[in-house]
Order: structure tokens, then sequence, then C-alpha cells
């Protein structure tokens, strides 16, 4: 086998991460990073076609002896592991040091206000994708992380008139937990799976599918999302928010959103950007 240059290899990487649907943005990131990591690794006497551990934790060590920012770094060490795992190196990058990013919330995680939740409620529903609503609805009232409801099977939901919950098999720290289900939730679940019966499809075990009559991915279930100009967490931020505002105690949230420091979870109890700018603006116009 003749061995890829190593333009032709990073190149092959970057097809192959726009196949798997990363953005523009991402592709410039990472080739940008790919970059400076083989001109680093040239310039230590290494070769890209055959990168060592040694290589990435020079790197790592001289980006943070320049003083580059934690989260830059790891971003760097992401990417390279990403590259190393697609050439089947992926050993070469386990347990390599990084810096500890420190992640200290002084407002709360973005959400959405009403008005900006109402219309993208209303859009999807004029979509009249009747599995992409049910999934909006599932993430709004229901504030699971996507790889959560993404896992989901049709026995995991539990409907009845007056009530109804999820079980989270295996959440984040492989905690399970029961949320309850809604009545706006129930109603466009429910008639997602009519549908599903209506297409022959209620046999299969997931609780959503893809176009393809497979479990739907993390990133399928992003991408649909982009169109309304929304990210999964802002749905999910935006539920722990809405509980802490309504007077639910932040014992009884932590546990209906998986959180296992109850610190993460008083993050939602904490002002946000808009709050801090009309208090500023309240007092000096």
């Amino acid at each position: 086998m003749v061995k890829k240059s190593c333009v032709k290899l990073i190149d092959a990487f970057l097809d192959h991460l726009q196949e798997q649907g990363a953005s523009p943005k991402t592709i410039r990131t990472y080739r940008n990073i790919l970059s400076c990591f083989e001109n680093h690794v040239t310039e230590s006497g290494g070769d890209i076609n055959n990168v060592t551990r040694r290589d990435v934790t020079l790197y790592i060590h001289d980006m943070e002896g320049s003083g580059r920012k934690p989260t830059t770094i790891n971003n760097h060490f992401a990417c390279i592991s990403s590259f190393l795992r697609f050439q089947g190196k992926g050993a070469l990058v386990e347990g390599i040091r990084r810096p500890e990013v420190r992640r200290i919330q002084h407002i709360a995680p973005k959400s959405l206000e009403r008005n900006e939740r109402n219309r993208i409620l209303r859009e999807v529903e004029r979509d009249g994708n009747l599995r992409n609503i049910a999934i909006v609805y599932m993430l709004l009232y229901t504030g699971l992380r996507v790889s959560e409801l993404v896992a989901m099977d049709q026995e995991d939901v539990t409907m009845g008139e007056r009530s109804g919950n999820v079980l989270v098999r295996e959440g984040k720290g492989s905690v399970s937990r029961s949320v309850p289900l809604p009545v706006e939730a129930r109603f466009h679940l429910r008639r997602y799976m009519e549908e599903r019966k209506e297409k022959g499809t209620l046999d299969l075990p997931p609780l959503f599918l893809s176009n393809y009559q497979k479990r739907i991915s993390e990133r399928s279930v992003q991408h649909m999302l982009t169109k309304y100009g929304i990210h999964p967490h802002m749905l999910r931020h935006t539920y722990g928010r809405e509980l802490v505002a309504n007077g639910i105690d932040i014992a009884t949230v932590a546990e209906l959103m998986g959180h296992a420091d109850i610190n993460v979870t008083r993050r939602y109890a904490k002002p946000t950007e808009r709050e801090l700018e009309e208090a500023v603006s309240k007092v000096f116009g």
C-alpha cells in the first residue's frame, strides 16, 4: 500500500468529517489545527504520517508553555485525537494529560425566552412532521439530553389519560431516572406513534426512527433543530430554568435532569444575561 502524503491524509480525514455532517466552519477549524500540528511535528523532527505519542505530548506541552488557554489546548487535542482515531491510532492519545478547564458559571445557561419558545413550537408544528414535533416537545417538556432521547425504546414510555413518564435507563454516569411526561408532550408523541402504526413501523423498538426506519441519531436531531435556530442544549436549559423560576427546589430539579452534582443545577437559579442588562437599565436608564 502506498503511503499517503500528509496533505492527502489530512484531506481524507476532513472529507470523512464532511461525510459525517460536520459544518464548513468545523472543517476550516480542523484544517487550521492540523496544519499547526503538522508544522510542529515536522519542526520537532517527526512525521505527520507516523505520529507518535511523544509528538502529541510535546505539542500540548509547548502550547501550555506559550500561554494558550486551556479551552484552546483541549480543542486542539480533540481534533488531533479524532485525526488519529480516523487512522486507527486512537490508543496513542489515551491518558495524555491536558490542562483543566475550570468552568465558573456566574450567569444561567442560555435558555429560550417565552416568545422565542412559542416561535419554535409554532414553526415546527406548521412544518407538519409529526416525528420532529414530538421530538421538540419531548426535549422541551422533559429536559432530556439528546443522547438519552435517541437511546429510548417504546417500552421506556408510559402514557395514560392523566399522566405519563419516560424512563431514562442509562443517563449520564450510567444513572437511571424516571421523568414525568406532561400532557402536551404525550399528545404529540401519541400522534407520531399513530402515524407509525399506519406506516407499519410500530413493531420497531426505537421510540424515534430516522427516515430510513433505523434508530434516529443524535446528529440527525441536532441537524433538524438547526432549522429552527436552536441547539438541543437550549431546550434542556429552558426546562431547568423554568422549573427553578416556578419555585421547584434545586434537589428536585437535579433529580429530574439527571445531575450528579447539585451545583450544576444551581446555575439555573442565577440571573440570565438579559436579566442583568434589565437590572442595570432599570437603575441607570
